[in-house]
């Protein structure tokens, strides 16, 4: 285990470390979209703060290469806060469907108004005014106040509390170590290249000192410094408290479907998949098993049929079990709410991917034939 005097000496060496990091950077530098590399920046370029602020959000408790495919499709149809703020909130949330975390579509769509009407459609330049944002927290405004601006900013994600539990030999689990990890980063962050350091030492945690098949030997700018990579520790770290198992929920889905049309609805705009469309269904309730699970009760009057098979997603939270209760109808009925969507045109529709499964597991026996 590491001594305080070690950790103390390694912070002495602060001016090193970032040194060392940004000339790994320089030449390793991972080219995202959203990014302004080292030598772009050093012939005058500069980061957009709209993009910045856009791959941030997407970014949120989502993995780089998921959010790629999204980024581009939103620069290409929106690529300004403005055209952004002047699109229709439908809209936004059909091209954000499958990425989740859907009240940060909302927010996102909040936030590009109030910088459009409020602020001229130009964001902020400091993380504390950043902070003032619909949807941008702590972490969130440091890293676009460091990245564009140049903030001494210290920017704090999954992979920057990897490389400090392993660079410092932190033995506290997370999330416990949180304060402690935070504080260690900010001891770390110059006041030169604050943006590049940010992005670095993210890189750092993306590409060398990562989860599993950690790549240290020769290729890491920190492992002569590293006091876990001197203990031969840096696999277990960090260190984690054992998560609950998670709950099962379970509901009834139903599906209405008459002359190339599905019944569909909106959620409401507050809670899980706030906003978006959804097959309409009854509540998910916690649930041992089906034994013994009650019946539904039909929303509309039509004859029904339990469709075979299970839809199973999973949340942050919880896992979701749907059966499909199949109405039969005769006629395309005036619904007290919702709409009679086309099938074909169903990608026109903000369905989450939980959504998306049912439709798939409805129509499943049809493109089989």
């Amino acid at each position: 285990m590491s001594t305080v005097a070690e950790k103390d000496q390694l912070l002495e060496q602060g001016d090193d470390l970032a040194d060392s990091l940004l000339d790994w950077y320089d030449s390793n530098a991972r080219s995202l979209p959203w990014r302004i590399g080292p030598e772009e920046k050093a012939g005058g370029l500069k980061p957009d703060p709209y993009e910045v602020w856009l791959s941030e959000i997407m970014l949120q408790q989502t993995t780089v290469t998921t959010v790629k495919p999204y980024f581009e499709k939103f620069i290409a149809k929106w690529p300004t806060v403005t055209a952004l703020a002047n699109a229709e909130l439908d809209d936004v949330l059909v091209e954000w469907a499958g990425l989740g975390y859907y009240a940060r579509a909302r927010n996102l769509y909040k936030c590009a108004q109030y910088v459009r009407d409020e602020l001229g459609g130009i964001f902020p330049e400091t993380s504390e005014e950043l902070r003032k944002l619909t949807g941008i927290g702590p972490y969130t405004a440091a890293a676009i106040a460091a990245i564009v601006h140049d903030e001494q900013a210290t920017v704090v994600d999954g992979n920057v509390e990897r490389v400090m539990s392993r660079l410092f030999n932190v033995q506290t689990p997370l999330p416990d170590s949180r304060p402690e990890l935070r504080e260690l980063a900010e001891s770390l962050t110059p006041s030169h290249r604050p943006g590049d350091y940010a992005q670095a030492v993210m890189d750092l945690g993306a590409t060398i000192c990562t989860p599993r098949a950690l790549k240290c030997n020769g290729r890491c700018p920190w492992e002569e410094f590293c006091i876990s990579a001197g203990l031969g520790t840096s696999e277990e770290l960090p260190k984690r408290l054992k998560k609950a198992a998670k709950q099962t929920r379970r509901g009834f889905a139903f599906w209405g479907e008459f002359g190339g049309h599905a019944w569909l609805r909106r959620r409401p705009e507050e809670g899980l998949l706030g906003g978006m469309m959804e097959v309409p269904s009854t509540d998910w309730v916690p649930s041992n098993s089906w034994d013994n699970f009650p019946p539904p009760q039909v929303p509309i009057i039509a004859n029904w049929r339990e469709m075979p098979g299970v839809v199973s997603h999973t949340f942050t939270h919880f896992h979701l079990e749907l059966k499909v209760i199949r109405l039969e109808l005769e006629e395309m009925i005036n619904l007290q709410e919702g709409v009679w969507a086309p099938l074909d045109r169903l990608d026109e529709f903000a369905l989450p991917t939980v959504m998306k499964k049912i439709v798939d597991h409805v129509r499943a026996p049809v493109l089989d034939l």
